[in-house]
């Protein structure tokens, strides 16, 4: 049986997330849009540590698998975390890098706490500060604990928390978890990137790409997702951690890296963006104050790349991208994502069809029509690959034209902008 999977997000104990983040909400959100396995976010905050402590029980013994109040038919939970290792390297520079932790039992969760409250205040965030503790040593203290955790880099790329980031001072997993790099298996691409731009990194090819939402907020939940051969409602959290180190992905669902935050380069400051070839004819150096711009994963990507863009590894899982059916609705009846109108027109699709991941991927597009034409032409340009996006950069998401309507002089405003100077 196949599953869809979203393997990390955040809980409303986090910095910045949204109040909604409950386990019920997290519950009815997930069978909206049709995720059958989802992380819990957090478990390293104490106060929702004892919440999920209260509110899921395991679906067997010893499963590592969770449901709300032990439901048999609901939404399945995994123990997860995001936290941050700050240190310094051997040249004396400050370091942070931002981890997933998947745990296999709520025992061992509560042991991986205890030894991590010893680096941090594991309450001051739902992704907590660990001061002094490289990646290798995050890796090691875990490991300690039980070999079943699953440790990931989170977000490879972004900027300044990916271990393979413009500001991380590293070039490749291994040279970021040191000694402990073999007990990594799989990597979060991050909203930026997609498989084609990692395909192009030759030494990513060992590890298994997995696609998250990382989300913020309850909409957010499977903007990215990984898609197993799974039975979700018999699995054990062994299941899913062996099919992810074999690669045994059926599919990944991508977020377009265009719409990532990081994925140009640029300068929020001056409302410059730029793409990597724009960029180096200014030497990586804003064209209207002359301050260094954050170098996007686009760019970093490409310092790199040992193959060529269109390269496609032996191994490689297939994917597809998607756009979030609430941010389709509300490009299609140009209201904001958060109006009741757009609220009412999702919740119509899901009574209809299911779930979001089905409208997105699966539903006839005749039917969709039935409810929206318009609706119905954005989703099939969106299937088709063909959806155009104006990239995002230097903290910026980037902009939904599916149909391409915004005329080419100021398509993004980077050719004008550039021009400009």
């Amino acid at each position: 049986m196949e599953c869809i999977a979203d393997l990390h997000l955040h809980s409303r104990y986090a910095m910045a997330c949204s109040e909604q983040l409950t386990p019920e909400g997290i519950d009815q959100a997930a069978r909206e849009k049709g995720i059958q396995v989802v992380a819990t976010g957090d478990f390293t905050h104490p106060k929702w540590f004892s919440e999920l402590r209260s509110k899921l029980r395991e679906t067997s013994e010893g499963s590592g698998v969770y449901a709300l109040n032990g439901s048999s038919t609901g939404t399945r939970f995994v123990l997860e975390s995001e936290v941050c290792t700050i240190f310094e390297d051997n040249t004396g520079r400050t370091r942070k890098i931002h981890h997933v932790i998947l745990a296999p039992s709520m025992e061992i969760a509560e042991h991986a706490n205890l030894a991590l409250s010893r680096y941090g205040n594991l309450g001051s965030d739902g992704r907590p500060v660990l001061n002094g503790l490289t990646p290798a040593g995050l890796v090691e203290e875990l490991m300690g604990i039980s070999r079943d955790i699953f440790i990931f880099p989170a977000h490879l790329w972004t900027p300044w928390f990916g271990a393979l980031g413009e500001f991380s001072g590293f070039d490749s997993i291994e040279e970021a978890y040191a000694d402990q790099a073999g007990n990594i298996h799989a990597y979060e691409t991050g909203l930026s990137s997609d498989p084609p731009m990692n395909w192009t990194v030759s030494k990513l090819d060992r590890y298994a790409i997995l696609s998250c939402s990382d989300a913020h907020s309850l909409p957010k939940m499977g903007r990215e997702a990984v898609v197993l051969d799974l039975d979700h409602k018999s699995m054990t959290f062994n299941d899913l951690t062996t099919k992810i180190r074999d690669k045994e992905l059926r599919m990944t669902v991508e977020f377009y890296p265009e719409e990532g935050k990081y994925h140009y380069d640029g300068h929020r400051n001056c409302n410059v963006s730029m793409s990597p070839e724009e960029s180096k004819k200014y030497n990586d150096r804003c064209p209207r104050c002359g301050k260094k711009v954050t170098v996007g994963v686009m760019h970093r990507v490409a310092e790199l790349a040992d193959r060529q863009a269109g390269e496609r590894p032996s191994n490689a899982v297939p994917y597809v991208h998607a756009i979030p059916l609430q941010e389709v609705v509300a490009y299609v009846t140009r209201k904001s994502t958060v109006s009741q109108y757009v609220k009412a027109t999702y919740l119509k699709l899901i009574e209809r069809f299911g779930s979001e991941f089905n409208v997105l991927l699966s539903a006839g597009t005749e039917q969709i029509a039935e409810v929206d034409k318009e609706l119905a032409r954005a989703i099939r340009i969106v299937r088709e690959d063909r959806a155009h996006i104006v990239p995002g950069y230097d903290g910026n998401f980037g902009i939904i034209d599916i149909f391409n309507q915004v005329k080419e002089e100021k398509e993004s405003g980077t050719q004008k902008r550039i021009s400009e100077f």
